[in-house]
């Protein structure tokens, strides 16, 4: 019986953790979401990819009356557990805004950003590991 616990017991903990990974991983899906047609630009920057992940496609930064969004385009990511979208002041997230998390590895996806930030200071868009704190993919905003 004793034997049986030592082996049973790593084996169930391993299977727990590779579920809890799996369950967190971004959907493997082309979304092709878009901004309201009177939104007006205000920055945009190509992504480049991150020490831990690769993210192509486009950032944008768009005004729609009184609220800001954050469209990505074309975008294309590997994927990951617990990816979310930043938008940061430094190209590491450490002063930055959470906008939720990636809602897929690819297409056109649109964030909300809360409130009304000094975009002058939040010069980057993310896709972050929350989980790992790594980075997949930054864009400059310009």
């Amino acid at each position: 019986m004793m034997y049986m616990k030592k082996i049973v017991l790593p084996v169930l903990a391993a299977m727990i953790l590779l579920a809890a990974c799996r369950k967190n991983n971004t959907p493997d899906l082309v979304l092709n979401e878009l901004p309201d047609s009177t939104a007006i630009p205000q920055a945009v920057g190509v992504f480049n990819n991150g020490p831990y992940g690769t993210v192509s496609g486009t950032a944008k930064v768009l005004l729609t009356g009184t609220r800001y969004e954050l469209k990505l385009m074309n975008l294309s990511s590997s994927n990951g557990p617990d990816l979310r979208v930043y938008l940061s002041r430094e190209m590491l997230p450490v002063n930055f805004i959470d906008l939720g998390a990636l809602k897929a590895t690819g297409g056109n996806q649109v964030y909300e950003i809360p409130g009304t930030p000094d975009l002058s200071q939040y010069k980057y868009a993310l896709v972050h590991c929350r989980r790992y704190n790594h980075l997949f993919g930054w864009a400059l905003l310009q």
